[in-house]
């Protein structure tokens, strides 16, 4: 057994996206090489209306994938290909931008909005395949109840238990464990896989010989097979996110994401010509 140990804690910075979305960047463009394959994470907490309801409106993407999972709130989403719908408390939507897509995305006034959104790179290969889109509601997600806490599986398979997906292009485990106080809870892992977890609530130690790692940072672990985990006083809410890094060159343009220049541009003309949705 190899213990994986903290290689870097990020705590990002406030920003405004959207429309005035008040958000935080955790993991951006100074993180591609490290996260890879994850390319973003934007962590969103607050109970201010004000914070969130101006939204998304209507923007493009392509190239990438987007995983949009909310704790508590309520988002509501459509898009170019007729979509549309809500994403509410325990809900995930999985999009594949793939070659092209158009949506929005609203949250919605509520008492208290918290949850993530990751952005997914596409290999070169797969960059411009279809583009689809995955409700997952909250009763799709297995819940694992255990000693330590419970376990809740949106993709990936934890002890045997498949998620709702598995991750067509990346295979992505992304796990939602919450540890009681002082509880201590281990994974074994991909020893290939780049693996960090963002904290929502509470503390933790991810590494004996470090300190524990508060709430709303994301803590990147480096190599090994299994990941170690003790709560602090107060317990821990983390989610998890592993998967094979893509080692590939990275284009990235706003809400765009290729391997070069060229395609970016291309990408930005079809979308001044009116060219950029296929299909």
């Amino acid at each position: 057994m190899a213990l994986r140990k903290i290689s870097k804690l990020v705590g990002g910075a406030v920003q405004y996206d959207g429309a005035g979305v008040k958000l935080v960047r955790v993991v951006g463009r100074n993180d591609i090489e490290d996260f890879d394959p994850f390319l973003l994470l934007d962590a969103f907490d607050s109970d201010n209306p004000d914070d969130y309801t101006k939204g998304f409106p209507w923007h493009p993407h392509r190239g990438i994938e987007t995983v949009t999972y909310l704790i508590h709130g309520d988002i509501e989403h459509g898009d170019s290909l007729g979509n549309k719908g809500s994403i509410a408390d325990g809900c995930c939507q999985w999009m594949t931008a793939g070659s092209g897509i158009i949506h929005q995305e609203m949250p919605q006034a509520v008492e208290r909005i918290l949850g993530a959104q990751l952005w997914i790179n596409l290999p070169r290969k797969d960059k411009l395949t279809e583009p689809a889109y995955r409700d997952i509601t909250a009763d799709m997600v297995p819940v694992s109840a255990e000693e330590p806490g419970e376990v809740r599986i949106i993709s990936g398979s934890y002890k045997g238990t498949a998620g709702p997906v598995t991750g067509d292009y990346v295979k992505t485990l992304y796990l939602d464990v919450s540890l009681k106080p002082d509880a201590r809870w281990q994974l074994e892992t991909d020893p290939e896989s780049t693996l960090f977890c963002y904290l929502v609530q509470g503390s933790a130690r991810f590494d004996e010989e470090s300190d524990p790692v508060p709430s709303h940072r994301a803590v990147l672990m480096g190599s090994g097979d299994t990941l170690s985990v003790r709560a602090s006083a107060d317990g821990v809410r983390f989610l998890l996110i592993a998967g094979r890094p893509l080692k590939e060159p990275v284009a990235w343009g706003g809400p765009i994401v290729m391997n070069t220049r060229e395609e970016l541009s291309r990408a930005f003309k079809e979308l001044d010509e009116g060219t950029f949705i296929k299909g």
